[in-house]
């Protein structure tokens, strides 16, 4: 089923392939007395009385047949959906931000698109340590509820989307290019498993090559999409850093891992700290500074027994009777306790949340009084 069943499914794709046709113009052009049967007047006149630039008014008065065919027919056989702005499934964060695209081409459940977000992003040559902080703060927060959102590429990116896929987690991917060129050709095998965990999506139609200057245009969705972005590892001159500076013009939060002054990978996250960025040491940062709610759900993503409570469980017993009121670092409660650092971590911030546990300096912990 597409996605755009109200609208003709030949109309969306037109629309998609205008040149510099924004959600909000798409949905001007939607709400006028015509509506979108306008895309059958061909006359480029009236586009321009409704604010169109010359080449999106000529290109919707006189589009390619033959390509849109082509597209028709390549959406049918890949199972790709077009996603335009008109549609209530359309991300409403990402219709909020400047020069949000008119059309998304879509390939996986659009639902997740609707979900919370958080961009990861960072160098595609990381660190040994970042590539292992990506993927293990992807795990974090994809247990806590959160979709992880990044764009495919090497290095932190793909850490980030094996991080969730690691907990059946949610994630989606933004290309640079169109969804029938996946791009690193070494992640194919990486896109197929996020297309069937969460989505791959672009605004670029299909046969666009990942050419250089479509990234920063990339970079603006995963932004747009996201209640913040977090930046791991990043040079000074960085991709990463055009996305965060694009959340921030969308008003979104904008957090940086901070690491060696020897790492020339990290001057790019200490660029953005000195601008304003938060700084982050461990996962909980960020989730105590975005502007949403995810201690229910994390509650939730936590497996249970049945009848017990998560501050009950067994498992959170072993762990609250492994801390001392004196604070311990996490290596020491995974001695303590033999149970990995992921799930410590999730444990340790449900019993903060319900006030078991007190946080201290250095990522340790200690048990609360009477508890």
């Amino acid at each position: 089923m597409n996605a755009c069943p109200a609208v003709s499914l030949r109309r969306m794709a037109i629309a998609a392939r205008a040149p510099s046709l924004s959600a909000a113009q798409l949905t001007q052009l939607a709400s006028e007395e015509s509506g979108l049967a306008a895309f059958e007047w061909r006359d480029r006149r009236a586009f321009a009385q409704l604010g169109l630039t010359t080449r999106t008014a000529a290109w919707l008065a006189a589009p390619d047949e033959r390509l849109i065919a082509s597209d028709l027919r390549w959406l049918e056989s890949s199972g790709t959906v077009l996603l335009p702005a008109t549609s209530a499934d359309y991300p409403s964060l990402l219709r909020e931000s400047p020069d949000a695209p008119a059309v998304l081409y879509v390939r996986g459940d659009i639902r997740v698109l609707s979900e919370p977000q958080l961009a990861m992003v960072g160098s595609r040559n990381p660190t040994a340590g970042g590539r292992s902080t990506a993927r293990e703060f992807a795990s974090f927060f994809a247990r806590a509820g959160l979709t992880i959102t990044s764009g495919l590429a090497l290095g932190i990116d793909a850490a980030c989307h094996e991080g969730a896929l690691a907990t059946d987690g949610p994630t989606v991917a933004v290309l640079g290019c169109g969804l029938d060129q996946i791009y690193p050709r070494e992640h194919e095998a990486l896109a197929e498993r996020v297309a069937a965990c969460g989505a791959l999506i672009s605004e670029f139609p299909p046969g666009t090559e990942p050419l250089p200057a479509c990234f920063p245009q990339r970079n603006r969705i995963i932004a747009g999409l996201s209640h913040g972005t977090l930046v791991v590892e990043a040079a000074q001159r960085s991709g990463s850093l055009i996305t965060a500076r694009l959340a921030g013009v969308a008003g979104r939060d904008v957090f940086a891992i901070p690491g060696s002054i020897h790492n020339p990978l990290a001057k790019g996250c200490h660029q953005l700290i000195r601008q304003g960025a938060k700084l982050v040491e461990r996962p909980e940062d960020v989730l105590c500074e975005l502007k949403i709610s995810l201690s229910a759900q994390l509650v939730a993503s936590t497996p249970q027994k049945p009848g017990a409570t998560p501050t009950l469980d067994k498992e959170y017993k072993i762990l609250l009777d492994a801390l001392a009121f004196e604070p311990a670092s996490v290596d020491s409660l995974i001695e303590r306790t033999g149970m990995n650092s992921e799930s410590i971590a999730s444990m340790l911030l449900i019993l903060e949340l319900d006030g078991h546990v007190a946080p201290h300096p250095g990522g340790r912990y200690s048990r609360m009084a009477g508890q």
